[in-house]
């Protein structure tokens, strides 16, 4: 099926009249559509906006996550954090059988899909681009999560204090898969190890985006900004400091630990690591005396989620050229967390 076959668009146009943000639907094109998610471009009384729904057949948990987006949205309105106005959200899947919302369409590009030509022709563009995304990240971090809203997303307890031994168990809910081999990721014990001697102290929870890197955002077709941060379905409350570590990495700098940022990426021209922590903080971040921890957190914990892909591949669930891919990137991801434990490598060297 389709992406656009998966919305009725007769329930959708009964939907926004009823909401009074619209009379006519018209040109219906898909900007996205797949196993993640649906994302669509609709034409409302001649203006183009955007409507995302889960896939076609959704997860168990598809509608809580778009119900997430919602919230989240909701909660940035009026903020100085880019990202997609959210118009409306609907929960009652009543109307097109899931959960779904629609949001302004952002002027932008993807750096993990093209580059303008201002792009590619400018390295001071890039290079500001990238600073922009940093300074853009320490606002979202620099909110007020009970002020906007989105104290709904904390969970009780310590955030950080819950990260190692999650994601070991998560790790471990993979040996359901009987072919996947659980030593294929190198230095798991040792980072955990290190991760729980050296944890921080608990900071003033902050909202989090959960998965900020250069394929999440939008940039400005020709301007040292971000036109939007995209993709909010990872988004907490916990400690924005592992956003930063999130980004730290997947930047695409040597030592790289995956593929990240695309055809931007591949031109080069972009801030070192010490240069996109020196904006963090000097945009109003919370002070990241503790960047190599966070980074090694992302590393190990992105990498655990990664390697489920290629669990699942190996029990033919998933495809495998993708699970290998993702396995990877998983390895990266912890070899780079497992230089940073034995301190053979450090984010701002």
């Amino acid at each position: 099926m389709s992406p656009v076959d998966t919305v009725d668009l007769d329930a959708l146009a009964r939907w926004v009249r009823a909401e009074g943000i619209g009379d006519e639907i018209g040109e219906v094109s898909a900007l996205a559509g797949g196993t993640q998610n649906v994302v669509l471009r609709i034409e409302l009384d001649g203006r183009p906006v955007v409507l995302r729904r889960p896939p076609e057949h959704p997860r168990p948990t598809s509608d809580r996550t778009i119900a997430r987006e919602i919230t989240v949205l909701g909660g940035l309105a009026g903020t100085d954090v880019p990202h997609p106005g959210l118009i409306a959200g609907c929960t009652d899947t009543s109307v097109l059988g899931v959960v779904f919302y629609l949001m302004e369409l952002v002027d932008g590009v993807n750096p993990g899909e093209e580059v303008t030509a201002a792009q590619r022709g400018d390295a001071a563009l890039r290079h500001g681009q990238g600073l922009a995304m940093a300074r853009a990240l320490a606002r979202l971090g620099a909110l007020d999560p009970a002020e906007r809203g989105l104290d709904v997303l904390r969970k009780p307890g310590s955030f950080l204090a819950k990260q190692v031994p999650q994601w070991l168990r998560h790790l471990e809910g993979y040996r359901e898969f009987p072919d996947w081999e659980p030593g294929g990721l190198p230095d798991v014990e040792l980072v955990a190890g290190w991760l729980e001697e050296h944890r921080p102290p608990d900071a003033p929870p902050g909202v989090m985006h959960g998965d900020f890197h250069l394929n999440n955002v939008m940039l400005a077709r020709a301007a040292p900004r971000v036109a939007a941060i995209v993709d909010w379905e990872m988004c907490t409350v916990g400690d924005p400091l592992l956003d930063l570590g999130w980004l730290m990495v997947t930047w695409p700098e040597e030592p790289r630990s995956m593929d990240v940022g695309g055809p931007l990426a591949r031109l080069g021209g972009l801030p070192t690591r010490a240069e996109l922590v020196a904006a963090y903080a000097g945009a109003g971040g919370r002070e990241p005396a503790h960047v190599d921890w966070y980074t090694a957190l992302a590393g190990f914990k992105l990498g655990i989620v990664l390697e489920g892909t290629w669990a699942r591949a190996s029990a033919g669930q998933a495809p495998p050229e993708i699970g290998q891919r993702l396995h990877d990137h998983a390895v990266g991801l912890l070899a780079l967390a497992g230089r940073i434990a034995r301190g053979r490598w450090s984010v701002l060297d």
